[in-house]
């Protein structure tokens, strides 16, 4: 089946669409180009695990947070399955079939680099690049635009205050050279996410000081830059070589599947927004920072 665009297709009312030939192409042709920002800037390429100890995202405060987002994993109760089976009715295990969910579905990459690093000594000039696997519960879902599980792209800085700040300044140039090149009319805007606890410190400076802008494609953000300060040095005891204290961080995001609906929302078909890609990389906009 060949879908013109990616606002259809089975799967997409679930939040759970599939992608045929076109739409593959053009993800790993996005993904390659946002990677090679990462790896040009001196990222390492890293994997991470789909699924982190819920244990280690509630010390970093995700289901305080994002309650609403929050999507958690089970296996099997073998012993109790035999008396409470699937319920072909309603499409789900009941939960007394179920162990306890000590498992979690992160809803951005950059958690897992945080984890990973917990415990060690970085360089002030640490970054890191991933692709992985995302979860967010929705209200509804929509196509490309809004789904269940979803592709990031991240580009991680850990290291000194003035690494971490520079990396944003640096990437959202990029991301808005990129888009000009793409012909893709971007706006950047500040966005309140409730990282921080509401009543903390933290949060009275977030609401001051925005610590995430949002780059939207009509009313759809497709990246982001994040700041999260000192947070995950200390939560996560990441500490500075240099100095012994506590790494500060940031992110670059970029949602793939939403990237595709931008471009061929904006270029009408896949083979359009492939060659716009294709024409931006020729012209220089996708070559490394400087």
């Amino acid at each position: 089946m060949t879908l013109t665009t990616p606002e259809k297709g089975v799967g997409s009312a679930t939040g759970l669409p599939s992608l045929g030939p076109e739409g593959t192409r053009l993800l790993r042709l996005l993904d390659d180009t946002f990677e090679g920002w990462g790896v040009a800037a001196g990222a390492r390429p890293m994997t991470m695990p789909p699924l982190l100890p819920a244990a280690d995202l509630a010390k970093l405060d995700y289901y305080d947070n994002f309650p609403h987002q929050a999507v958690v994993a089970a296996p099997l109760d073998l012993e109790r399955r035999a008396t409470t089976p699937f319920d072909a009715t309603a499409g789900r295990f009941p939960s007394d079939a179920l162990e306890p969910a000590a498992l979690g579905l992160p809803s951005a990459s950059c958690y897992a680099v945080y984890l990973t690093h917990q415990g060690t000594q970085v360089a002030d000039d640490t970054l890191v690049t991933i692709c992985s696997w995302c979860f967010r519960k929705e209200t509804h879902y929509e196509g490309m635009r809004r789904q269940l599980g979803f592709r990031m792209r991240e580009i991680v800085a850990i290291g000194a205050r003035e690494h971490a700040e520079n990396h944003l300044a640096e990437f959202t140039t990029r991301i808005q050279s990129f888009a000009k090149a793409l012909d893709l009319p971007l706006r950047r805007e500040a966005a309140c996410d409730p990282f921080f606890d509401k009543g903390s410190s933290k949060a009275v400076l977030q609401r001051l000081t925005p610590v995430k802008y949002e780059f939207l494609y009509e009313d759809l953000a497709i990246a982001s830059v994040n700041t999260h300060r000192n947070f995950f040095g200390e939560r996560c005891d990441i500490t500075l070589a240099s100095t012994g204290g506590p790494a500060f961080t940031s992110c670059v995001a970029f949602g793939l599947e939403r990237w595709l609906s931008a471009l061929t929302r904006r270029h009408g078909s896949w083979e359009a927004a492939e060659r716009a890609v294709l024409d931006a990389g020729a012209s220089g906009a996708d070559g490394p920072v400087i």
